[in-house]
């Protein structure tokens, strides 16, 4: 979203800082893009909620969905397929593109928005309760490989290394998107000018008087303060923890109470408030390029058209373009299916 700071685990707040104002977290973000592996003692509680999540699924099964993409209905020999989505917008706009682009070519598809975390949509996934559902590469290369096999930087590796994983468990990769939605440094315009900031190995000079704002998890994920430390030499004044690329991370970047702050690279809010995203030229982060998965059962039992329909979206969508959907959806409060089948039809995906 996974040694990532990009899918932080709940936590009860945030730890204190001295000289720094305390910001009371009122809610972590329920971002499930950057999964990490869960740790032993949330083991019983991912099994409840993935039970309540069967009744769900099972019940919404039984019912006409209003979050259904339109297409032909089921039938024998032509189920529903479901598509899945983890509970943040994001992931529920690229759940209804791709949905509404099978839609569009005639294939019976129900959409199931705001499922959960990776750790209630991937058994479900597995369990056939849904047939398809909208990843990112890295996250899901370290949360399904449970940590053995890292994710890099180099999309193609990555991308290939998730596809091995996969097959085994019965899944098969759509095109991984040009799109990406990793974890980004970021910086306002004014700090940029004032310290000379491009990269991220610029903050080296400066870093010793500079606060860095992020998760409370940050001290602990290898992608976040660790990575920053071994990989750019990084040692920041102070860490305040705030909250995962939320309100409480914006505001304390804009009024100045941290000058560094880890973002998501699709973030509207980087564009809105005329942020800097520094370059991570060392190669930090991993690629978290968004690619579909989808049951293996289910590409057979459709053809080769399914995958195509699904691809067609994939080869379109730019980080530029998903940064601008998400805009649409969490800064102008739009409606997340509506927003997906206007940027389909702008492509001429949607049906005609």
């Amino acid at each position: 979203m996974e040694a990532s700071v990009g899918s932080p685990v709940r936590s009860a707040g945030p730890r204190r800082a001295a000289s720094v104002p305390i910001y009371v977290v009122a809610r972590i973000s329920p971002w499930s893009r950057p999964a990490t592996v869960a740790p032993v003692n949330r083991h019983h509680r991912s099994l409840a909620g993935f039970a309540c999540l069967t009744f769900a699924l099972a019940s919404a099964a039984c019912t006409a969905s209003g979050g259904s993409a339109p297409g032909p209905a089921g039938g024998p020999g032509r189920p529903v397929i479901v598509v899945g989505s983890f509970d943040f917008p994001e992931s529920v706009t690229l759940a209804y593109l791709y949905a509404d682009a099978l839609a569009g070519r005639g294939y019976p598809v129900r959409v199931l928005p705001g499922l959960g975390p990776r750790e209630l949509v991937d058994p479900a996934l597995m369990a056939g309760l849904i047939q398809l559902v909208p990843e990112y590469t890295g996250s899901a290369l370290e949360f399904v490989s449970l940590g053995r096999v890292q994710a890099t930087a180099n999309v193609a590796a990555t991308a290939e290394a998730l596809a091995t994983m996969m097959a085994g468990r019965g899944l098969i990769l759509g095109r991984p998107a040009a799109a990406q939605d990793g974890n980004a440094i970021v910086v306002t315009a004014a700090t940029a000018a004032r310290y000379r900031l491009g990269t991220i190995s610029s903050l080296a000079a400066v870093a010793s008087r500079l606060v860095f704002g992020g998760p409370p998890e940050c001290p602990e994920r290898a992608y976040c303060l660790p990575g920053l430390r071994l990989t750019y030499g990084l040692r920041f004044r102070q860490f305040v923890a705030l909250d995962a690329d939320g309100p409480l991370t914006r505001q304390a970047l804009a009024v100045g109470d941290v000058s560094v702050a880890l973002l998501f690279t699709t973030d509207p809010a980087i564009a809105a408030q005329h942020l800097v995203m520094l370059t991570d030229n060392r190669d930090l982060q991993p690629a978290e390029n968004v690619v579909p998965v989808l049951r293996r059962a289910t590409a057979d039992r459709y053809g080769p058209g399914l995958l195509a329909a699904l691809d067609a979206v994939s080869a379109r969508l730019s980080t530029a373009a998903l940064a601008g959907l998400d805009a649409e959806v969490e800064l102008g409060n739009l409606d997340p299916r509506a927003v997906a089948r206007q940027w389909l039809r702008a492509e001429g995906l949607a049906a005609p």
